[in-house]
Order: structure tokens, then C-alpha cells, then sequence
């Protein structure tokens, strides 16, 4: 017998989340490989439909577990967009100039590159992780290598791996590491004898 409920409780980075039946009753655990489907990953609040077991504990579990119909609107902040991906490639560009400009060291502009690559290929691990239902990076150690100064690629693998784009929680403390970033260059930049 299928049941029908919303996700109301979902850990990506864990992979189980909670469904609330829509008829009532206590919450029912699902684990990311009860999901009938590989192609779309649950981010919450979606309406799903599942078959109920119970695991050696004689807890209810989800099983087969199907998204049922548009998921509902969140308000969430929107993922990264275009703006972003200019942005990045501006900062990018104008770090190459104060370089060329003698404002900044060389190696400052290589950490920023370095630290883009680094975390593009981290985005790109986890969400094939996510995929294959492998061990996942800790979205800790993500925001880590933007606010060493690897955002650049992150925003940029955020936009076009369209990775942790939408997850609210994941964009507000990634934006505020690039604040924290960003504020340090401009101290940097202020006080050139911390730099030669």
C-alpha cells in the first residue's frame, strides 16, 4: 500500500531526511537509497509518495519512495545566476590587474586560482558523490576553501554543476565567506606593508 506525504525534514549532506504523512501519524525515516529515482536528488518540502517497512528496531521507514508532482514553493534564495558568474570572472579580472598594476603580489592572485581550481574540483567530487550515493564532503570543509579564496570556482561550479545552488542555508554561509574574504583583500589592500 502506497501513502502520501511531504518531506519535511531532509539532511542532504547526511542523506536521510523525515516525511510527514499527509493522513496524519507519526514521522516516517528515509534514507536517500529508499528513492525510486537516481536522476533527481530531494532538497524538502516536496510532496512524495512511499510504501512503509519497519527496520529491525521496528521503526517506520520509507521504501520505494517517488516524488509526487512539482515539489512545493520554497522560500528559498534563488541559486546562483548569471550575475554571479560575472561577478566572479570581474573579480578575477581586476585581481589580474592590481597585480599588473604592482597593488597586489603574484602569489595573491595565484592563491585566488589555485584555490578556484581546488574548490571547483571539491564541488565536482561531492555532487558525483551525491549521484552515486557515496561518501560526501563536508559542506564544512566547502565553505572552507571559499573563505580561503577558492569562491570564485565554487560560484562557478555552484552556476554550472548546478550544486548546493538552492539550498538557503548552505548560500547564506557561503556569501558570508565571501564577504569575510572579500573584507580581508580590502584590509590587504589597505595596508600594503602586511603584503611585502
Amino acid at each position: 500500500m502506497r501513502h502520501k506525504g511531504r518531506l519535511t525534514e531532509w539532511q542532504d549532506d547526511r542523506g536521510f531526511g523525515f516525511i510527514t504523512p499527509t493522513a496524519g501519524g507519526e514521522r516516517v525515516f528515509v534514507h536517500i537509497k529508499s528513492f525510486t529515482s537516481r536522476h533527481r536528488r530531494p532538497i524538502g518540502d516536496e510532496l512524495v509518495t512511499y510504501e512503509l517497512k519497519r527496520d529491525p528496531k521496528g521503526r517506520l521507514q520509507g521504501a520505494n519512495v517517488t516524488f509526487s508532482g512539482d515539489r512545493a514553493v520554497r522560500a528559498s534564495a534563488p541559486g546562483p545566476g548569471a550575475k554571479s558568474l560575472l561577478f566572479a570572472g570581474t573579480f578575477l579580472v581586476l585581481m589580474s590587474v592590481a597585480v599588473i598594476a604592482g597593488k597586489l603580489p603574484t602569489f595573491i592572485l595565484w592563491l585566488y586560482l589555485v584555490g578556484s581550481g581546488v574548490a571547483f574540483i571539491a564541488y565536482a567530487w561531492d555532487k558525483s558523490s551525491a549521484r552515486n550515493n557515496r561518501w560526501r564532503t563536508p559542506e564544512s570543509t566547502l565553505h572552507l576553501f571559499g573563505l580561503l579564496g577558492g569562491w570564485p570556482g565554487a560560484l562557478i561550479a555552484q552556476k554550472t554543476l548546478r550544486h548546493k545552488s538552492s539550498k538557503q542555508s548552505f548560500q547564506v554561509t557561503f556569501w558570508g565567506t565571501v564577504a569575510l574574504n572579500c573584507g580581508g583583500l580590502i584590509w590587504l589592500l589597505m595596508n600594503p606593508e602586511a603584503l611585502w
